[in-house]
C-alpha cells in the first residue's frame, strides 16, 4: 500500500494544508472536510515520504476519543460516514474513505490547549501547554534556569521526574518550517482573553484527566496531548466552545508504556520520537530543517516498513466498537463502556 501524501479533490475548495490534514470547503457552508493524509512530520519538518495507512489510524483514534470525551465537551465532528457527506465529497469515495471526518466550520480558538503529564514543544499553532513531567524543551530550560517559560518551579526535578502539579505553558506558532516561541500566560491570555483562557484551561485539564486515567488502567501514561478548540454561533445562542481537529493521536500525544517507567531518564514512547531519533542520528540540527542537501528529509523504507508491522503488532480487537477489525491501531485500548464523567466537570457554555 503506497503512502498517500496529498490530496487534490476536484470540485472541492481546498482552504488549508497542515502537517499531516488537508481541509476543504464543501458544498454545504457550514461544513468542512478534514482529510487525514500519511504525511508525517518532526521537529517543524514534513517528510518526503509518508507512512502508509496512517491518516487511517489518526482518524480511528480520534473517532474513539471524540465518542468517549463527547460528555466533557462537545466536537466538531458530524460523520465518517461517506454516504452521509455532501455529493461533491462522496464523489471521492476512494480517496477519502476511513481517513476522513466531515465537521462543523468553527471560528478556531488561535490557541492549542496542551495537557500532559510531560511536554516537548512540538505544536502547530500557538499552544497552551500543562506540564507535569520534567523533559524536553521544558527540562533543558529547566536545568539552565529553574524555570519554563519563564515560571519558576521547585528545585531538585530530574528528567522525566512528576511535577508538584500542573504547569500550563504557551507558545505562538512561527510559520511552517520555523520554531514556535514560548510565550508567558500573561501574553496567552492577552492573546485570547482571560475569561476564553481559563474556560479552555480548565476544560483542557477535565479531558487530559480522562484520557489519561484510562490510558493508566490499560498500561500506558498519557505524557503529553494537545487540544484544539473552536467557537461555534447561530442567531439564538451566545458562542459555544467545542473540541475541534484531532484528538490524542500519536501525532498530537506522547504515549510511555506504565511498565518500566523511571524518573531521571529519557522514556520508551509509543508516538513519532522513532522519527525525531532517526533525524537526529542522520544529522538533523536547526538550520538543516531542508535537508542536508536542500532536498528535505525521506525516512528509509526500511524505517517505513518496520513502522507499519509495529503499528499492526500494537493491534487491538478492544476498539472494535469504532475502529474495523483490519485496520492496525497505534495504542491498545480498552472496548469497556465510556468513563462516566462527574456533573461538575460538564462544561457550560452559557
Amino acid at each position: 500500500m503506497a503512502a498517500l501524501t496529498t490530496t487534490d479533490l476536484e470540485g472541492l475548495t481546498l482552504v488549508a494544508r497542515g502537517k499531516v490534514r488537508d481541509i476543504y470547503a464543501t458544498s454545504v457552508p457550514t461544513q468542512l472536510l478534514f482529510v487525514a493524509t500519511d504525511r508525517i512530520s518532526a521537529y517543524d519538518v514534513i517528510l518526503n515520504n509518508g507512512i502508509p495507512g496512517k491518516g487511517s489510524i489518526l482518524t480511528q483514534l480520534s473517532l474513539y476519543w471524540f465518542d468517549k470525551l463527547r460528555d466533557i465537551i462537545p466536537n466538531h465532528l458530524i460523520t465518517v460516514a461517506v454516504d452521509e457527506m455532501p455529493e461533491d465529497v462522496r464523489k471521492h469515495r476512494e480517496e477519502v474513505q476511513g481517513r476522513s471526518m466531515l465537521v462543523r466550520k468553527a471560528e478556531v480558538i488561535p490557541l492549542e490547549a496542551i495537557a500532559s503529564e510531560l511536554r516537548v514543544n512540538s505544536c502547530d499553532q500557538p499552544s497552551l501547554q500543562l506540564l507535569l513531567y520534567a523533559i524536553g524543551s521544558a527540562w533543558q530550560e529547566y536545568k539552565r534556569s529553574g524555570t519554563v517559560h519563564g515560571i519558576t518551579l521547585s528545585a531538585g526535578l530530574v528528567e522525566s521526574s512528576k511535577l508538584p502539579e500542573p504547569l500550563f505553558t504557551p507558545s505562538t506558532k512561527a510559520e511552517q518550517g520555523a520554531h514556535d516561541e514560548n510565550i508567558h500566560p500573561d501574553q496567552a491570555r492577552r492573546l485570547i482573553g482571560s475569561d476564553l483562557y481559563e474556560r479552555i484551561s480548565t476544560v483542557a485539564v477535565k479531558l487530559y484527566t480522562v484520557a489519561a486515567a484510562h490510558c493508566h488502567a490499560n498500561g500506558v501514561i498519557l505524557a503529553d496531548t494537545k487540544f484544539e478548540f473552536g467557537l461555534l454561533s447561530d442567531a439564538t445562542h451566545d458562542k459555544e466552545l467545542i473540541l475541534i481537529d484531532e484528538v490524542l493521536t500519536p501525532d498530537s500525544s506522547r504515549y510511555w508504556p506504565l511498565d518500566g517507567y523511571q524518573a531521571g531518564r529519557p522514556q520508551p514512547s509509543f508516538d513519532k520520537q522513532y522519527l525525531r531519533d532517526w533525524l537526529v542520528a542522520k544529522g538533523f540540527k536547526k538550520g538543516l530543517e531542508g535537508g542536508l542537501n536542500g532536498e528535505g528529509w525521506t525516512i528509509e523504507e526500511e524505517v517505513v516498513k518496520e513502522r507499519v508491522e509495529w503499528a499492526k503488532s500494537l493491534s487491538s480487537k478492544r476498539l472494535k466498537d469504532v475502529v474495523p477489525s483490519n485496520s492496525p491501531q497505534i495504542l491498545p485500548m480498552s472496548s469497556n463502556p465510556r468513563t462516566p464523567i462527574p456533573e461538575e466537570w460538564r462544561i457550560s457554555n452559557g
